[in-house]
């Protein structure tokens, strides 16, 4: 059954989206532009009743299309694309946005819901301020609209509502146009984490907010009213950065939980694409807090709003126009639309010049020049470094741009990204985190006034010295300075981060005395050099502690870091590991009601891979999780593997790495499990897994005579047969009043748990038959060969395959959780920033 409605609604209310953002557009730009109040207020009234119905529409396409995928309406490309039945309802949610059409959607989302809030607090900026907002409302819009223009056949924006049949040219369509596929593809493996299901809202809502200082600051423009724009915009400014921030800060935290590259940021594309707007508006908050503070830098705020908005835009073409080809990992692929979003670009990015152009000679400066002893000086200093640290990642970010418009020209450059990606950007931006913790740390004591040489060094001598003494102390703890990572460049960043740390401490105090509100930028400061130690610290000085020291070569075909750096772990047998002992004790499944990690050897399957059987009794510390015969649902996508850590000081922990493979996605695709300390984390990952797809390689068939209850040895375990079973049926099997079947109970005795296996023998129409059972941990097979009852003994046929192994990489990733900390520090520094602005503009009006 094909759902129409829904799908035809959900395009509808796309449709009436578009429309009423551009009559909504067109409404305020007469209002702007009209000094008649009676028509003023009319057109106001207009513009503000469809950009309410604007939002309405997004809103009904939210519902529409989390309704299609809730339901599982798998006629529907999108839904089938990214969700699937067994998805639990949070990871429903992921699947909205994991599409372009839905993250543009998310976006579209976002500054509806902005608009309606810059309505109602924007007062005099409302008309200019929504002409900007519509504009852009009506850009995006156009990207998910999925109408072709017949006479030119141009397709506008990709629908989410497209049904399958039209988006697939599978011969199945051709038989039965109404047919549905029982389920949808599934949602990407790396993205069922729960930081999926916040980080790219957060994100997109740190995207959305950066409209709002582009759009106060050409109001600014239009209006020639070059100074007060600051006012309503510093606020949006600093909520934007510290929405901006959490969002990248996410992401990280994702890759560090989710990837098993080892670390939290890769200098991919996309990641940079982020980064660098990020930047790019720091550098915007400071100027304008010179500008609000002594009247100066108000051109340098102007350029680096538009700037941060233009590279929002640019960002989301290079993500989504398929321009970076193979040289990011998650970068959307082109659905056609690199030509809209082109001009989207350029229509803002021509416009923002144009109008500046236009206005440059009008826009007021500060005739006398800066002193190097003042406050505005150093801000400026610390927002050019900050600049340079950003225009440095665009720039390399930026080769395959440089190729394409080479191309239109007729030669080629041949560009190519770093092969190193981590050395080639951190190698220079070291440097620059080097200069923002020096200035971040002395221009706070200027308190933007002009100071002289003595007063200066009056107040920056106690925090150097304090400095100078606490990094000596790290350094000599941690013992960086003989360490094989050695830099010059890591003491200095070290010794700089502090002093910056030190020095806004020494404001904070100050502070502290006066008004809590002027402390945000001090706290901030501090946030950003506590993460710049933690990266510092986990990067540079992250160390693999799963050294292969046995001289043997776990795999021919890898290379020579791979070799060195795991270690081949076969189940239950010890290893020692840089001060640990670790066993891997086996593979597991995680139940979907609980989460609870449960033994594959003690369950059985089903028809259904979802559900599973319990084979026995699952105890856990004493108490029954399941008992046997009971069904569990379980994911069936992820193995998890039990590793046993004991470090030198006798603390028993576990660690549950888990991994899949997956064809689609390249194969072996490993997520990691970490052991958090207040000092270091342990990083632990699976490199290498037996491919559960590929039949085990058995030897050859080894014959035991064994009597019945006495120990015997099978590959160096210690087993007995403890019991013999008549059965009166067999699973495929129909017995007769004549046949025999019986199942030995066969105890092994492994190396930490006991085993128990149960072969059939059976005689049917006087012929043998025989069932053999595994056990899969030991690499063992046993089969009943024959029976021999005048001897009470039984002959057994023992084949013998590898045991149960996984390839196990582990890193100590020291004082990572600084780097979270200072994230939180700095977030609450914003917090109050941005209070105090909000309040300075509010009572302003």
């Amino acid at each position: 059954m094909i759902h129409g409605f829904v799908g035809g609604l959900g395009h509808l209310f796309v449709i009436l989206s578009f429309v009423s953002a551009l009559f909504a557009a067109i409404s305020y730009f007469i209002a702007a532009k009209t000094d008649d109040f009676t028509k003023k207020e009319f057109w106001l009234q207009n513009g503000r009743g469809f950009f309410y119905f604007h939002t309405f529409t997004v809103i009904g396409i939210v519902a529409s299309l989390f309704w299609i995928i809730y339901n599982h309406y798998f006629e529907y490309h999108y839904a089938w694309s990214h969700s699937s039945k067994h998805l639990p309802t949070h990871y429903m949610i992921s699947c909205f946005w994991e599409g372009q059409e839905g993250s543009f959607l998310l976006w579209l989302f976002w500054h509806s819901l902005l608009g309606v809030f810059v309505i109602f607090t924007s007062k005099k900026w409302e008309a200019e301020v929504m002409t900007i907002f519509a504009i852009v409302q009506t850009f995006l819009a156009s990207m998910i609209l999925g109408i072709v223009i017949p006479a030119i056949n141009f397709k506008i924006g990709s629908s989410p509502f497209i049904l399958l049949r039209d988006a697939l040219d599978a011969p199945i369509f051709k038989m039965n146009p109404d047919f549905v596929p029982e389920d949808g593809t599934g949602l990407n493996p790396l993205l069922q984490n729960y930081w999926m299901v916040i980080h790219p809202p957060t994100l997109f809502l740190g995207f959305a907010t950066t409209l709002v200082p582009f759009a106060y600051v050409i109001a600014g423009l239009w209006k020639k009213e070059f100074k007060s724009w600051i006012k309503p915009a510093l606020p949006w400014a600093i909520f934007s950065a510290a929405v901006l921030g959490l969002g990248i800060i996410m992401g990280g935290y994702w890759a560090y939980e989710t990837l098993n590259f080892g670390g939290y940021w890769n200098w991919d594309p996309v990641e940079n694409a982020v980064y660098v707007p990020w930047l790019i508006l720091v550098g915007a908050i400071h100027m304008m807090i010179t500008f609000n503070n002594s009247s100066t830098a108000l051109k340098a705020s102007i350029i680096l709003v538009i700037t941060t908005f233009i590279l929002i835009l640019y960002s989301t073409f290079l993500t989504r126009s398929g321009i970076l080809g193979n040289s990011s990992v998650h970068s959307f692929t082109d659905l056609g639309m690199s030509g809209q979003l082109l001009i989207y670009m350029l229509f803002f990015l021509l416009g923002a010049i144009v109008l500046a152009v236009v206005r440059w000679k009008e826009i007021p400066t500060m005739g006398s020049s800066v002193s190097t002893y003042s406050r505005e000086f150093w801000v400026f200093m610390g927002a050019t470094v900050i600049c340079m640290m950003g225009f440095h990642v665009l720039h390399v970010t930026s080769f395959p741009v440089y190729n394409s418009i080479a191309t239109l020209f007729g030669f080629d450059l041949n560009l190519a990204p770093p092969a190193e990606p981590i050395k080639a950007y951190s190698n220079i931006q070291i440097w620059f985190a080097m200069g923002i913790a020096i200035l971040s740390g002395t221009g706070q004591f200027f308190w933007w006034k002009k100071m002289d040489k003595e007063a200066l060094k009056k107040v920056i001598t106690p925090p150097i010295i304090i400095a100078l003494l606490v990094s000596a102390f790290i350094m000599l703890v941690s013992g960086i300075s003989n360490s094989e990572f050695f830099r010059i460049q890591y003491l200095l960043l070290v010794l700089f981060s502090v002093y910056s740390i030190v020095s806004n401490t020494f404001i904070l105090i100050k502070i502290s005395k006066t008004k809590y509100s002027l402390s945000g930028g001090a706290v901030a400061h501090i946030g950003v050099a506590m993460m710049l130690i933690g990266v510092l610290a986990s990067s540079g000085y992250s160390k693999v502690v799963s050294l292969n020291n046995t001289g043997l070569l776990i795999s021919k075909e890898a290379d020579t870091s791979f070799n060195n750096e795991n270690l081949l772990l076969f189940i239950n047998e010890p290893r020692t590991m840089a001060g640990y002992e670790i066993i891997y004790r086996g593979d597991f499944y995680e139940t979907v009601e609980n989460g609870y990690f449960v033994n594959v050897n003690d369950l059985e399957s089903t028809i259904n891979p979802r559900y599973k059987i319990a084979i026995n009794d699952i105890i856990e510390n004493d108490i029954v999780l399941f008992n046997k015969s009971d069904t569990i649902e379980i994911a069936p996508e992820n193995t998890y593997y039990q590793v046993d850590y004991k470090n030198e000081s006798g603390e028993v922990f576990q660690l549950f790495p888990r991994a899949q493979i997956n064809e689609a996605m390249g194969g072996l695709l490993a997520s990691p499990d970490i052991r958090r300390k207040l000092t270091k984390d342990l990083y632990t990952h699976v490199s290498s897994i037996p491919n559960p797809d590929e039949p085990s390689e058995w030897g050859d068939l080894k014959e035991l005579e064994v009597e019945y209850g006495k120990n015997f040895f099978v590959n160096d375990y210690v087993a007995k047969i403890e019991k013999i079973e008549p059965l009166s049926e067999v699973e495929g099997v129909e017995l007769g009043d004549g046949d025999v079947a019986i199942k030995a109970h066969i105890k092994v005795m492994g190396e930490s748990k006991d085993y128990t296996v149960a072969p059939i023998f059976l005689i049917k129409d006087k012929m043998v038959g025989r069932i053999p059972e595994e056990i899969a941990d030991l690499g063992l097979k046993i089969n009943v060969l024959n029976i021999f009852p005048e001897k009470n003994t039984f002959l057994l046929g023992v084949n013998t395959t590898q045991k149960k192994w996984i390839v196990l990489k582990a890193l100590e990733k020291p004082l990572i959780n600084v780097l979270w900390m200072g994230t939180l520090v700095l977030m609450f520094g914003f917090s109050i920033a941005m209070y105090r602005r909000y309040s300075e503009f509010k009572n302003q009006k």
